[in-house]
């Protein structure tokens, strides 16, 4: 079991750090050193991680090649900070993205770099599906999470953050979700109808925003059917479909992007989290060439052009994404891990159930203080791992892609326990 860090040690954090500090509080020791799906705190104890930095190490803590590049890039004097001015590391980055996702996929986009966060990609996918159509309202889903920023925040639904944001966030309208209302209601036809009627009190939206698994909001997946029917109501419409795949891409469904299952075509794809490959600051919207009606200049940001994190973001797409191996591994791990979860909760506690797709998976405990007293259980035992969800009730299981057999099978034996010893 881990000691808790002493009062000294933890001092700093409460004495200098917000209150709004938050994983310190669920995780109380101070880390120090991390490896593949490995956390260590100051006092020597090793954790198994399945929350890898909420989806933004995809590839484990620290993978060698990719810091590799990195320390030679840094002891090249490479340029870091390069606001949008052309670089090599950009070009390179852009280029081999182009030949190893984009064209073997048959898609085409531009690139836009809006900012380090994925919340920043957000808000220039909404600003610039606004731009092109002139409408202002946005459809974003009940349970969606989009980012906490002040317009990132108006299409993310969660009560608790909206509340935050100390002024009404407004241009949004939401939408029931898949499996909202239940398994047999098609919630895609009411969008159609309400759009149909000119009575209807909405108006023409500017964009659909979307996650084809929703992470925040519980591990709520998106079946293929819905999403096709989502992609033809923006068509005869004449909306904008953006897709965020700032958890879900980057290879943690099993294909690079969530979308592909559905053979969807999103005129604007927000990539974030594991973008760079071990978690350095990057965002990316991708975009139709038709629909880049930006003016120079017209939206920027200091930190766009964050070149150590497209250095590592190319390292991380020559090692993991020029085969289908990567891929082939996650689904492979991704049923292993369902299974087990099924196993936990049919044994344990045949109320819960178990959902996802590919490695982002979650056992939902049906009730917030469960799930609290589990992954509290889990960490004691040397298990990080999250909750999520409308009440935090839905443990969330986000192990590395990299993650071995014997790693993810000593945390899911922790999961286990705790799940065993909380009920």
């Amino acid at each position: 079991m881990p000691q808790e860090s002493s009062s000294n040690s933890q001092s700093v954090f409460e004495h200098l750090e917000s209150n709004v500090r938050s994983y310190s509080r669920s995780f109380p020791v101070v880390f120090k050193k991390a490896a593949g799906a490995t956390l260590e705190d100051e006092n020597g104890f090793v954790f198994i991680d399945f929350l890898s930095g909420a989806g933004a190490l995809n590839y484990g803590h620290n993978d060698p090649d990719l810091l590799k590049d990195v320390t030679e890039y840094l002891k090249s004097n490479g340029i870091i900070h390069g606001l949008d001015m052309a670089t090599s590391a950009k070009r390179e980055f852009m280029e081999y993205f182009d030949e190893t996702i984009l064209r073997p996929r048959d898609l085409t986009y531009k690139f836009q770099f809006p900012g380090p966060t994925g919340a920043n990609a957000v808000e220039a996918a909404m600003k610039l599906a606004r731009k092109l159509t002139g409408r202002r309202n946005i459809i974003s889903f009940t349970n969606g999470f989009h980012g906490v920023s002040l317009g990132a925040l108006t299409v993310t639904g969660n009560r608790f953050y909206r509340d935050a944001a100390g002024v009404p966030p407004v241009g949004t309208v939401f939408m029931p979700y898949d499996g909202y209302w239940g398994v047999d209601n098609d919630s895609s036809q009411y969008l159609a109808k309400v759009l149909a009627d000119a009575s209807s009190g909405l108006d023409l939206p500017a964009a659909v925003i979307l996650e084809t698994v929703q992470g925040e909001g519980g591990i709520n997946v998106a079946s293929k059917g819905w999403l096709q029917s989502l992609e033809r109501i923006c068509r005869q419409n004449g909306i904008i479909l953006i897709v965020d795949d700032i958890q879900a891409g980057c290879g943690r469904t099993g294909n690079f992007f969530s979308f592909e299952f559905a053979d969807l075509s999103p005129d604007i794809v927000v990539l974030s989290k594991s973008l760079s490959g071990c978690g350095l600051p990057l965002s990316l919207l991708l975009l139709k060439p038709d629909i880049d009606v930006w003016l120079p200049g017209e939206h920027n940001g200091t930190f766009r052009g964050n070149n150590l994190a497209l250095v590592a973001g190319t390292a991380a797409l020559r090692k993991y994404w020029t085969n289908k191996t990567l891929s082939e591994e996650v689904t492979k791990t991704g049923n292993i891990l369902s299974e087990h979860l099924q196993q936990i909760a049919q044994h344990r506690v045949p109320s819960f159930s178990v959902r996802g797709r590919g490695m982002m998976l979650g056992l939902d405990c049906g009730a917030g203080k469960l799930a609290e007293k589990i992954v509290r259980k889990a960490f004691e035992g040397g298990l990080v791992v999250e909750r999520c969800g409308s009440e935090d009730q839905v443990i969330k299981v986000l192990p590395p892609l990299t993650i071995d057999a014997e790693t993810l099978q000593r945390g899911l034996d922790i999961l286990d326990k705790s799940v065993l010893k909380s009920v």
